[in-house]
């Protein structure tokens, strides 16, 4: 698809009405005389053709080709001005042109005065098309898939009396516009108008009141926008000047500290502003960097500027060019005035001009340079970062100026994992199947990756979770893998639990005082975070389940207790119902610890859960809990504390159980939900292994031995005796 939308049609009221005068006076220094001068004003007529013919001129100079503008009269039928042909696109042919149709006539009789003449005639201007249109249909004239997209625009200077009569005259401009197209279906002369923008302005005098409202831009239909704007014929000229910035994309720059020598006094010299039209482009490229754009309301006008300082001039050789990010034509908005005279003849002599710009940081920076290239003007924008002429600098220096603590080394092994090679295509492999799987790892895997050192705390204590880190990155995991996940989960909280402080660096404002209970909170945030976003496979889900409760098992960084809420109550049922959801959730995590804790020649656990007699019961509380569990023959408790962390064992004929409880769990730590009548660590322990005794592989004794027999322990140990003839006794033990 192709979109054109440089068409734009002027349609000027000619009737008798716009003959007046503007009730603006111009001011005259006339040599003093006895005979009185009459005011001198302007009539509408004139204010709306040096208006409209302005507005021409500043296209012309930023679009010597491409922006193609029509004028239409409009008095009892419409004068054609100028047509599509370039030839006929000029200042001069336009202003001699008016000065053809003259002024408006007399008041007549007639009533066949209107503008709607023009505005049909507007209308089949932009059916018409232009040579670039004709050269573009018969390049793709075999083509089917080409579509002309016709757009264009139509200023209408005119004046209404009402509200009313402006919507009568666009109803009318919208039902030619439609009429318009019926022809252009079946006329090889004509192309459909896909788009049109209808610009109306109302006319009056300055010493009177409009009856017509301003309205913003609206959609009449699909293919008509309208807007209306009511101004006074002396400001007309500042009111086309606005309207031009949007319909072309420009911005306005106003040059201020120009050092001018005064005309009466050469010796003396003064500053003054210059205001200049070019692209929006030369501003938008500084969007999002330190550069401030200043920009302010013009005087007189309803429009912005961006005020740039005036730097020492600089000869324009091509030793000094400076490599820039835009370029864009200039022309002078008061073209007449002698500051703006002397600026472009200035830079036409061959001197270029370099422009400051104040900086967020404070100072300012040269950030645009004017110079003239082969007769015109333009206005540049400096690369105000490095330059890509100069040598690339070291990465030690970083590119945000002095950040230094970038990973490189972690970047380097994140391109070679996602390392592409070139594979033979075969008719079964998908086209691009390897492709699609390795961006989504790459996204999955970059999903949470801290640019700096300074901006993370895991992957400065990486060492602790190394095999973490590098297995959560594939998409499923063994089971090996995962149980090896979770050990270096348990032994990162062991490390908070000996309340080991992290060897980390400067954090800036990550960190609040480098506080322990700070970096730990942020570590398992982190740690959880890049474990989700690196897959969602029932492993991964199961890692973050365990991430999730060794957060819960220690205080958070405020110092409160998360058990408070489950085991701050002192009932007995309140107890037992923590202690079932903490076993429903957290019997993963038991086995772990275990493997974790325990010495390779550590006999099989078995905390509870056995077959006993129906009636006994037994328990082994720690730091005289509750009592709780079932099994078979008397139970012992034995509680040693060593250096705040206290060892519960519990022996029962059910087995034997060990616990290892941190100092934050103890009950002289003075935490809360740990007093006198809660549960310890161990119990909340206990009762998870109790939930999963029945998984665990029983007694190889009790398996041989048939129901309702006694099984032997050391059995073997009394068929020696007996072979031997007598020697040592073995302590018999029936295990039940």
């Amino acid at each position: 698809m192709n979109e054109i939308n440089h068409k734009t049609v002027f349609v000027l009221d000619h009737t008798p009405y716009f003959g007046i005068s503007c009730e603006s006076p111009i001011d005259c220094d006339f040599i003093k005389s006895k005979v009185a001068v009459p005011p001198i004003s302007k009539s509408l007529w004139t204010c709306a053709v040096e208006a409209s013919v302005e507005y021409c001129r500043i296209a012309y100079d930023l679009f010597p080709v491409g922006k193609l503008i029509r004028f239409v009269v409009s008095d009892t039928a419409a004068h054609i001005v100028n047509t599509w042909n370039t030839n006929t696109q000029s200042l001069t042919h336009i202003l001699n042109a008016m000065s053809m149709v003259g002024v408006p006539p007399r008041q007549t009789q007639a009533s066949d005065y209107s503008v709607i003449h023009g505005l049909r005639a507007a209308i089949e201007a932009l059916a018409e098309p232009t040579e670039f249109q004709k050269e573009q249909l018969a390049v793709h004239a075999k083509s089917d898939c080409f579509k002309l997209v016709n757009r264009g625009r139509v200023i209408c200077i005119t004046s209404a009396r009402d509200d009313a009569s402006m919507k009568s005259l666009e109803d009318i401009f919208r039902t030619v516009l439609v009429q318009q197209n019926a022809i252009s279906a079946g006329h090889k002369e004509y192309i459909n108008i896909d788009q049109c923008h209808l610009v109306i302005i109302n006319l009056y005098p300055a010493n009177m009141e409009s009856m017509v409202s301003n309205r913003a831009l609206i959609e009449i239909s699909p293919i008509l926008l309208s807007e209306i704007h009511s101004n006074k014929a002396n400001t007309i000229s500042n009111k086309l000047t606005h309207l031009i910035l949007p319909h072309f994309d420009l911005a306005s720059t106003t040059v201020t500290g120009i050092p001018m020598k005064e005309e009466q006094n050469a010796s003396s010299s003064a500053n003054y502003d210059v205001e200049i039209f070019h692209g929006r482009t030369a501003h938008s490229v500084f969007l999002g960097t330190e550069l401030v754009l200043p920009h302010s309301l013009k005087d007189g006008s309803d429009y912005e500027t961006v005020t740039l300082k005036w730097c020492t001039p600089r000869s324009c050789g091509s030793s000094e060019m400076q490599p820039c990010l835009a370029q864009c034509r200039v022309t002078p908005v008061d073209v007449t005035s002698r500051p703006s005279s002397c600026l472009i003849n200035f830079l036409l002599s061959g001197r270029s001009v370099l422009l400051e710009m104040p900086k967020k940081s404070g100072g300012k920076i040269t950030s645009h340079l004017l110079s003239a290239h082969g007769g015109e003007i333009f206005i540049h924008s400096l690369n105000t970062a490095r330059s890509c002429l100069e040598d690339p600098p070291s990465i030690s220096e970083g590119g945000g100026g002095r950040v230094t603590d970038y990973r490189i080394k972690d970047f380097g092994a994140l391109m070679q994992q996602h390392r592409l090679v070139p594979l033979k295509p075969l008719p079964e492999r998908q086209p691009d199947e390897h492709l699609q799987k390795m961006r989504g790892k790459l996204a999955r895997n970059s999903r949470y990756w801290p640019l700096t050192l300074g901006r993370t705390v895991l992957y400065n204590v990486r060492h602790f979770v190394e095999p973490l880190l590098l297995l959560t990155q594939k998409p499923e995991l063994s089971e090996e893998e995962k149980m090896l996940c979770l050990k270096s989960i348990y032994n990162l909280s062991q490390l908070e639990e000996r309340q080991e402080v992290l060897a980390l660096p400067n954090m800036g404002h990550r960190l609040k005082g480098n506080k322990k209970e700070e970096q730990y909170r942020l570590l398992w945030s982190e740690l959880e975070t890049i474990v989700n976003c690196n897959g969602a496979s029932p492993a991964h889900k199961a890692i973050v389940g365990c991430i999730r409760e060794c957060r819960r098992m220690y205080p958070s960084a405020d110092g409160a207790d998360p058990y408070d809420k489950t085991h701050g109550g002192t009932a007995e049922g309140g107890v037992a119902a923590a202690a079932a959801a903490a076993a429903a959730a957290d019997a993963h995590r038991a086995s772990v610890i275990r493997a974790t804790t325990d010495s390779p020649m550590s006999p099989p656990h078995s905390m509870g859960g056995s077959t006993g007699a129906a009636g006994a019961s037994g328990g082994a509380t720690a730091g005289g809990g509750s009592s709780g569990g079932t099994g078979g023959g008397t139970g012992a408790d034995a509680t040693s504390s060593s250096s705040g962390t206290s060892v519960t064992l519990a022996v029962g004929s059910g087995g034997v159980s060990v616990g290892l409880l941190g100092a934050r769990g103890t009950m002289g730590s003075g935490k809360k939900g740990f007093g006198s009548g809660g549960r310890s660590l161990l119990d909340v322990l206990a009762s998870t292994e109790r939930a999963i005794s029945q998984k665990r592989i029983d007694f190889s004794g009790r398996l041989c031995t048939p129901s309702g027999q006694v099984a032997k322990l050391y059995s073997h140990v009394g068929a020696k005796d007996a072979d031997g003839g007598g020697g040592a006794q073995g302590r018999p033990a029936d295990v039940k």
